[in-house]
């Protein structure tokens, strides 16, 4: 998912300068969380109807963030004792022998539909936290 927001660089520099660098990276990595579960909630409710035995919902994990490439950054991806991260990708988009299996395009939609509210999550945790 990808959001571009204008100023968005003179306002993180504005809360630095009144706030701290370590205060600002709490915050954002608080936004990023909380952000972070409502798109797993959309997700697990993309995944429900054509569930098995509920392995690939229940190995979705949520990483600490991070910084990569100098942005903080937070995973989300598929990681228990059943491997689904292998099979995820088939799901996703499908094989030779089954081009259109039933959770086709589940991650996708689940992007699109989140998209809002991961927004508002995000600057609500922003908000809370300043």
């Amino acid at each position: 998912m990808s959001v571009q927001i204008k100023g968005l660089n003179k306002l993180l520099s504005d809360l630095e300068k009144q706030l701290g660098k370590a205060n600002v990276q709490r915050i954002s990595d608080y936004a990023l969380k909380e952000g972070a579960k409502v798109f797993v909630r959309e997700l697990k409710t993309q995944f429900q109807p054509f569930k098995d035995t509920g392995a690939s919902i229940d190995e979705i994990t949520i990483s600490d963030p991070f910084t990569l490439n100098g942005v903080r950054t937070i995973k989300i991806y598929w990681h228990g004792p059943e491997g689904r991260y292998r099979i995820v990708h088939l799901n996703e988009w499908g094989t030779v022998k089954n081009p259109n299996p039933r959770g086709k395009g589940a991650i996708a939609r689940a992007m699109r539909n989140a998209e809002n509210a991961y927004k508002a999550a995000v600057m609500n945790a922003v908000r809370r936290g300043i």
